[in-house]
C-alpha cells in the first residue's frame, strides 16, 4: 500500500528532484490534494486527489510525469482543476472530453477537409474546372497547411501561405488558392470539422491584380483578315476545321475541342452540350457555313471509336489538344499575346454583333452561355431566345462571309 507521510510544509523542487524510490510506492504531499506518486521503478507522477461533484468519492487525477511536468506546472494543473471543480465540472471528465476533442481536430486537419471536399463538393463540378481548382490547392495550400487541424488555421498562417506565392510572382494564383481555401472552410463549417472560416478577414491583404483579357480585335478590317488567313492553313485537316468553325460558334475553345458527334444533330441544325463554365445544359444553333464545315469533317472522324470531332494527333480516343488552336494561329503569323487568342473570339462577337450587326445584348450573353438571370430573376435556360439566337447565328457567319470577302487584305508574316 502506497504511503503518503503526513507534512506541513508544501514540497520544493528539490525535494521533488532528490526524491528517491522505495521498496513501495511514496507518495510526498504538496497539500489541496496534490502529491508526488514515485514507484518503485523510480518513475515519478503528479496526482491529483478530490472528490468527485456527483457522488463525492474520493479519486485521483493524473496531472503527467515528472521532470517533463514541474512542480510549478502541477501546481498550475491542481489550480485548474480546482476551478473545474467549483463550477461543478468532474476533472478526470473534462480531461477525457478534452482528449477526445483534440483527437477529433487532428483527424480533422486541413488536408483531410480537402479532400472531402474534392469528393462530394468539387468532383460534381466539370472536369476542367475540378482539375484547375484542385491543382491550385493542392500545390499551393496543401503543402503548407495540410497537417495542421482546422481549428488551429487562423488567417495569418493563411496570409503567410498566400505571401509566398505572391512573392513568387503568382499573385493571381494567390487570390485563387484564397478563394478556395474559403471555400474548403466553409465545407469544414458543414461537416463539423471547424467553426469558423478566417479568410474573410483577408480580405483586401493581397494588392490587386491587373486584369488580362484576351487578345482579340474588334477592327473588322483585321477580323476578315484572319478569316482568310485560316482558309488558307496547310496544316492538319482537323485542325483546319477547328479554326474556321470557332468563329462561326464562338464557344469557349476547350468546348469546341470536346464536341462529340452524339450531341450534333446536323439535319436539326443544333449543337447541344454542357456548358464547362456554368456547368448547364447550352445549345447553339448551327448556320449553315458551320453545317458545311462539320460535314467536311464527318468523313474523318464521325466513325471513330472516340466518338470527338475534334480528334488528338496522336490518338483518336482523345480529342485534339488545348494547345491545338494557338498553335496554328502562331503558325499563320499571328501573336497570341498580343493579337488573338482562340477565346477571343467571344469577346470579337459580342462587340461586333451588338455594335454592327445591332443585336440585343440579353440574346447575345444568352448564346455566350453566360448565366445571367431574366428580369423575373429566372434561371439560364438553354432554349430561350432560341428563334432569335437562330437569326442571329446565320446572320453572324454571313457578316464573317462578307468580311472574309471584301475586307483590305491583312497580311501575316510566316513564322517557322
Amino acid at each position: 500500500m502506497a504511503q503518503t507521510p503526513p507534512r506541513k510544509t508544501p514540497l520544493t523542487a528539490t525535494e521533488v528532484e532528490k526524491a528517491k524510490p522505495g521498496q513501495k510506492v511514496r507518495r510526498l504531499a504538496d497539500g489541496n490534494g496534490l502529491f508526488l506518486e514515485i514507484k518503485p521503478s523510480g518513475v515519478k507522477w503528479w496526482r491529483y486527489r478530490y472528490r468527485k461533484p456527483d457522488t463525492g468519492k474520493d479519486t485521483m487525477l493524473s496531472l503527467g510525469k515528472y521532470p517533463a511536468v514541474s512542480l510549478a506546472d502541477a501546481r498550475k494543473a491542481r489550480g485548474e482543476a480546482e476551478a473545474l471543480l467549483q463550477a461543478g465540472i468532474d476533472p478526470a471528465d473534462h480531461k477525457r472530453m478534452e482528449k477526445a476533442r483534440r483527437k477529433q481536430a487532428a483527424a480533422n486537419t486541413f488536408q483531410a477537409v480537402a479532400e472531402d471536399w474534392l469528393d462530394n463538393y468539387l468532383s460534381k463540378k466539370s472536369p476542367a474546372h475540378l482539375k484547375r481548382t484542385w491543382g491550385i490547392v493542392s500545390r499551393c495550400m496543401i503543402p503548407y497547411l495540410g497537417k495542421q487541424p482546422m481549428t488551429e488555421i487562423k488567417a495569418p498562417d493563411i496570409l503567410a501561405v498566400l505571401r509566398i506565392h505572391e512573392k513568387r510572382g503568382r499573385l493571381d494564383t494567390a487570390k485563387r488558392a484564397l478563394q478556395f481555401t474559403g471555400q474548403i472552410f466553409r465545407w469544414g463549417i458543414q461537416t463539423g470539422a471547424c467553426e469558423v472560416d478566417p479568410t474573410p478577414a483577408l480580405k483586401g491583404a493581397l494588392p490587386p491584380t491587373q486584369t488580362k483579357h484576351m487578345a482579340a480585335t474588334t477592327d473588322p478590317v483585321k477580323v476578315g483578315g484572319y478569316l482568310r488567313a485560316f482558309d488558307a492553313f496547310k496544316g492538319s485537316p482537323v485542325v483546319s476545321v477547328a479554326i474556321r468553325l470557332l468563329p462561326l460558334l464562338f464557344c469557349r475553345p476547350g468546348e469546341l475541342r470536346k464536341m462529340r458527334w452524339e450531341d450534333v444533330d446536323l439535319e436539326a441544325g443544333e449543337w447541344r452540350y454542357t456548358a464547362s463554365k456554368t456547368n448547364t445544359d447550352h445549345l447553339v444553333p448551327l448556320s449553315t457555313q458551320a453545317i458545311a464545315l462539320l460535314r467536311e469533317i464527318e468523313p474523318l472522324t464521325g466513325h471513330l471509336p472516340g466518338g470527338w470531332v475534334f480528334t488528338g494527333g496522336r490518338s483518336p480516343l482523345r480529342p485534339m489538344s488545348e494547345a491545338a488552336i494557338n498553335a496554328a494561329y502562331r503558325r499563320l503569323g499571328i501573336d497570341t499575346k498580343t493579337e488573338l487568342t482562340g477565346h477571343g473570339w467571344r469577346s470579337i462577337a459580342r462587340t461586333l454583333l451588338h455594335e454592327r450587326l445591332k443585336f440585343p445584348p440579353e440574346v447575345i450573353e444568352h448564346q455566350l452561355a453566360h448565366a445571367v438571370p431574366d428580369t423575373l430573376g429566372r434561371a439560364y435556360n438553354r432554349t430561350r431566345f432560341l428563334d432569335e439566337r437562330q437569326a442571329m447565328m446565320q446572320a453572324w457567319a454571313d457578316y464573317l462571309d462578307k468580311l472574309k470577302a471584301g475586307a483590305e487584305v491583312v497580311a501575316f508574316p510566316a513564322r517557322q
